[in-house]
């Protein structure tokens, strides 16, 4: 047999090249975010285009939660949170919607509030007076849930108060506080600050060392005292049934249930929001409303979500170590979220 059969040996298979699947993944990623780019872009688009289309120049825009004839509207304003310069802001917007619109006959004010500081609620509480005082539109302060210190402060402007069975309000009286680091920043940081002033009392109380009795003393007398005065010269002007006297008995920062509050006076009746509207028309001397709330109009930062997330920067350093005068009780702050707060101590 020719050897050179059994040599033979067949044609080899062509050598196949590895696919080069490195650039189909890349330019796969790169697609991928482009659809995702203009899918954003499409939807941003499409915010901006609706929020030129309903802006109408309004802050707030009203929404019907009970029907009823468009000539004889009462409005629903929040006051939701920890009273500040936001929160007292929106409330103005609402309350100088509700001016303007002569068919708002009344105004309920459905509180759901611990306080907060001292110069957003004398700012609502001050709204409110000159929303009557303008209009001669009756006011209704509901306390839904909890209504206490600045809550109070605000619901002390409103013709008749009316609370839940399980409503918790009262808490007069003013809280101040902030945190000494010294130990932290001496002891475990080996940080120790340089503090130059003009006078002693420039930094009191300074969260850099303890806080003395005579920094105790000057803090009562120049910030404390004269809030307190000040909170209960408002109930006064707003509860006739009361005397200072009586009030200063039960402003010592106590909080009380609806009985309770309803046997010492600080408020009118006891009832939900079906009595709150109902006192409303009374007031107005009407017998069918339209109940309307006022919400803020579409906004771009909402559509996408924006939310400020807090920075430590030198503005933040100066709210965390700054002390606070508050119309607030503290310990309401459980019911809230940390972010609606806004507090430093």
């Amino acid at each position: 047999m020719d050897s050179s059969v059994n040599n033979y040996e067949p044609n080899p298979q062509p050598r196949r090249e590895p696919k080069r699947i490195g650039w189909k993944i890349f330019f796969g990623i790169i697609l991928g975010l482009s659809i995702m780019a203009n899918f954003v872009l499409f939807f941003a688009l499409i915010a901006v285009s609706a929020q030129m289309f309903i802006g109408t120049g309004e802050s707030v825009t009203e929404q019907v939660i009970e029907a009823g004839p468009a000539n004889s509207k009462i409005a629903v304003i929040k006051i939701e949170g920890i009273i500040n310069t936001e929160l007292a802001e929106d409330v103005a917007e609402q309350i100088k919607a509700a001016k303007k619109d002569k068919n708002v006959k009344a105004v309920i004010f459905k509180t759901i509030s611990p306080g907060g500081g001292i110069s957003a609620s004398d700012r609502i509480h001050d709204q409110i007076l000159r929303l009557k005082a303008e209009t001669g539109k009756p006011t209704i302060a509901f306390m839904d849930t909890i209504a206490t210190s600045g809550g109070y402060y605000t619901s002390a402007a409103c013709d008749k108060i009316i609370a839940e069975p399980t409503a918790i309000t009262g808490s007069i009286g003013v809280i101040m506080g902030h945190f000494v680091l010294q130990d932290l920043l001496e002891q475990k940081l080996g940080i120790k600050p340089v503090i130059i002033k003009s006078g002693p009392k420039k930094d009191w109380p300074t969260s850099f060392e303890p806080v003395t009795e005579e920094q105790l003393a000057y803090l009562d007398e120049t910030l404390i005292t004269p809030a307190y005065e000040r909170f209960v010269d408002i109930v006064a002007m707003g509860r006739d049934e009361l005397t200072k006297e009586q009030i200063r008995t039960i402003a010592d920062g106590s909080v009380y249930n609806a009985q309770q509050a309803l046997d010492g006076k600080l408020i009118d009746e006891i009832g939900y929001m079906e009595e709150a509207i109902a006192a409303a028309k009374s007031l107005a001397n009407i017998t069918e409303a339209r109940i309307v709330e006022y919400k803020k109009p579409f906004s771009f930062e909402e559509f996408l979500g924006a939310k400020t997330f807090p920075r430590l920067d030198r503005n933040t350093l100066y709210e965390f170590t700054t002390p606070q005068l508050m119309y607030l009780w503290a310990a309401g702050l459980a019911a809230f979220e940390p972010r609606d707060a806004g507090l430093n101590f």
